[in-house]
């Protein structure tokens, strides 16, 4: 997602990444950060986290946005499985995946 990123492709030329932009139905998610410390207050060491599958939708694919009758949009915070989950390694801390909309299970609304 960081513009001006370069990396090499096969014939080494250098080739600039502007965005990721998800194809068919599937969803570019933010995967907040795992948590370090439980609800009661106890802090984690640093080799045992909490899984955290909540996240932020970073970008919807066209075939996605066009549907009707999915509620996703850009922004959104979900709840998703994350098995198969694609990550897309160009950011150091490796929250950013590709996911099927299949894959979320729930949508945080305010009411």
């Amino acid at each position: 997602m960081e513009p001006d990123k370069e990396i090499k492709n096969q014939d080494t030329e250098p080739m600039t990444i502007e965005t990721v932009e998800p194809i068919g139905k599937r969803i570019l998610i933010r995967k907040d950060e795992d948590k370090k410390e439980t609800k009661g207050g106890i802090k984690l060491p640093d080799n045992i986290e909490i899984p955290t599958i909540t996240g932020r939708i970073v970008a919807v694919s066209a075939e996605v946005e066009n549907m009707p009758d999915m509620p996703l949009k850009k922004y959104d915070k979900v709840l998703f499985n994350p098995k198969g989950a694609i990550p897309v390694d160009f950011e150091g801390s490796n929250r950013l995946f590709v996911i099927e909309i299949e894959s979320i299970v729930a949508v945080f609304r305010k009411s």
